[in-house]
Parts: structure tokens; C-alpha cells; sequence
């Protein structure tokens, strides 16, 4: 695509100024923080973006094709693609106070998500660094969520055994399975198994506890987070069946003061015209409202919407579906977002 004259002397002005290796413009990463419209904040919100470690630190929000999607020229993509700031597959960063940092999945976005979180340690500054996370916990075995794994590899930065964690099922799938053997046998990561509902402490403070999550599992299982800290809880569902087919409820690992940052894959079904509403399996963002609506309303937790399919029109900041979801006291998480814990 052909630039024009102006775009082309903004990118000039904006290289001079420093913002060459940025994303840009205020909230997103490496860029200055973007203060939310009072409409977009849930009630009882935590502070973001200026919060001090330890902390949750959101590294993308769109669904594992990406947005703009591949290939795709609906109105919404073609607009991302010319005037919006890039935006990354969902994923988390754990920021602790000691500098280390931890990824909750590992996307096909993961050298730019790594760049922004430079500001959160001291990269060396001589040469490539090796092992820029201290360790990765992956949710599933579905594109947007372990792709990115494959830069830690041979042809890329070659990593000395970065901790990897993921279920039995996940890890075996990891051994077995080309190309990702051979992360593990070059020894570019390290494999910890994680159990379901089995905390593992990050630092004197700070766990991460994960828990099973109906989806689905052709080539392995599914985890949510549960994120703790001294300030706050962190509850992470990036990709979920239908909120009625879980067992327990969600509701019941949700307590008062809590975040969530819950799938949104989907707005609704009008989205996907002549599509068998039963293969999707994502919660639509209006059962969200409906489900977790009264705890929002009485300020018992927060709920923020992640993963959202180029589709979903609630990507859009002036759209219908946004202004309904916050007008509901809901949230879109935007990159860059931080939670304190």
C-alpha cells in the first residue's frame, strides 16, 4: 500500500522524536498511558498503567488471527490496517518487583510484545538477549497462544531453557509433536509441569494458580489463571466454551475485589451469518453481561473483555457494541493496560 506525502513526513517527524521502535500514541505499548473515558472504566477498576510492580501487564487483546485479520477486507480490518495502532494476540505479562517477568501464553506477536515490555527490565544492551522472559505458562495448544514459541528457538534467539509450564497434555503435545520438539531437545526451554488447582509461587507473594477451562482440546487441554498478590487477584479466561457448560460455575472462582479479563471472542451471533453457533463454543459478550452483570453492578469484581475476533464490533471504540457493554460497566482491555497485584 502506497503512502501519502503527509503519512510519510509523520513518520519521519515522529522517527526524530524518538518513536521509532514504539507502537505509539498514548495507552499503547512503549507509548505514554492513555487515560480511559470514564465510560469504558468498570466499577471499583484498579488503577492502570502507573501501577508499581508486582503487577499484570496486558500484551495484546484480539483473537489468534490477529487485527487486522489475514486476508481479510471488511470495513473494520481495512480501517485497522491505515489508522488504528497495531493490535496484538491476547496475552499477559507478570511483572514481579525484582524485575522478573513472565508471559501468560506466547503469540504470534511475541517480538513486538516483548519490545514493549522493555520498560519493565534492563535489556542488554551489547547484543540479543537470550532470555528476555524468566519464564512462560501457556493456557492451550491453539495458534494464538503457543506460536510465539518458536522464537525462542535455534533460528532465532536460541534460549538457555526458559521455564515453560503447561499441563501433562500440553507438554506431551510440546515433545511430540514437530517442530516444537526440538525446542525441547535443543533444551530452548525447560519443561514444569503445572496442575490444575495447584498454585505455583512466582516470589514471596505473588502465585499464579491454574484451573481447568472447558474448550476445545484437540491437541491438548485448556487452562485459565488465577494471578495473586499482596493488592489484588488477576482472574485470566482468554478462551472458553460457553460460560453455561462449566462445572463449577466461573462465579465460583471469582471473589469480591477481583479482576477478570474474559474471553469476547464474539459479540453476538449476528456476527457470523450461516455459522453453526454450536462449533464457535465462545461465550458471546451479551450472556457476559447477562452472567456476570449483577456482580459488576454491586462491585464485587471487574470484568474487562479480551481475545475479540476481528468480527466483534465492539472493537471499535464509537461502535453500538461498545458504548452497550459500557454502558453495563464492562471494559474492552487495551494494550498496555496494567493491574496491579
Amino acid at each position: 500500500m502506497l503512502r501519502s506525502t503527509a503519512q510519510i513526513l509523520l513518520i519521519a517527524l515522529l522517527s526524530a522524536a524518538g518513536f521509532a521502535c514504539r507502537d505509539g500514541g498514548p495507552g499503547a505499548p512503549g507509548g505514554p498511558p492513555a487515560e480511559p473515558a470514564e465510560s469504558s472504566t468498570p466499577a471499583d477498576a484498579p488503577a492502570h498503567d502507573a501501577a508499581e510492580p508486582p503487577l499484570v501487564r496486558v500484551l495484546g487483546t484480539v483473537q489468534d488471527g490477529g487485527f487486522p485479520h489475514v486476508a481479510c477486507r471488511c470495513e473494520r480490518c481495512v480501517s485497522a490496517r491505515t489508522l488504528d495502532p497495531p493490535r496484538r494476540v491476547a496475552s499477559l505479562a507478570i511483572v514481579l518487583r525484582d524485575g522478573r517477568t513472565f508471559l501468560i501464553d506466547a503469540t504470534p506477536d511475541l517480538p513486538a510484545q516483548l519490545q514493549s515490555l522493555e520498560d519493565s527490565f534492563d535489556p542488554d544492551a551489547s547484543g540479543v538477549d537470550r532470555a528476555p522472559v524468566d519464564g512462560i505458562f501457556l493456557t492451550h495448544a491453539h495458534m494464538g497462544h503457543y506460536l510465539g514459541l518458536a522464537h525462542f528457538g535455534f533460528e532465532a534467539l536460541n534460549s538457555p531453557a526458559i521455564p515453560t509450564w503447561g499441563t501433562p497434555a500440553m507438554l506431551e503435545f510440546l515433545r511430540s509433536e514437530a517442530p516444537w520438539d526440538q525446542l525441547v531437545r535443543f533444551e530452548n526451554l525447560e519443561l514444569q509441569v503445572l496442575i490444575p488447582d495447584a498454585a505455583i509461587a512466582l516470589d514471596d507473594d505473588v502465585r499464579i494458580l491454574p484451573f481447568r477451562v472447558p474448550h476445545r482440546d484437540e491437541y491438548a487441554d485448556t487452562v485459565g489463571f488465577i494471578v495473586e498478590g499482596p493488592r489484588g487477584r488477576v482472574v485470566y479466561v482468554p478462551d472458553s466454551d460457553r460460560w453455561a457448560v462449566w462445572d463449577p460455575p466461573l462465579e465460583a472462582r471469582l471473589e469480591d475485589g477481583d479482576t477478570a479479563l474474559l474471553d469476547a471472542t464474539f459479540f453476538s451471533g449476528e456476527e457470523l451469518p450461516g455459522r453453526d453457533l454450536e462449533a464457535i463454543r465462545h461465550p458471546f459478550v451479551r450472556e457476559s453481561l447477562d452472567r456476570f452483570g449483577r456482580g459488576v453492578r454491586e462491585g464485587r469484581w471487574s470484568v474487562w473483555f479480551t481475545h475479540l475476533n476481528h468480527s466483534n464490533p465492539a472493537l471499535t471504540d464509537d461502535s453500538d457494541a461498545r458504548r452497550e457493554l459500557e454502558a453495563a460497566g464492562f471494559g474492552v482491555a487495551r494494550e498496555g493496560q496494567t493491574f496491579p497485584l
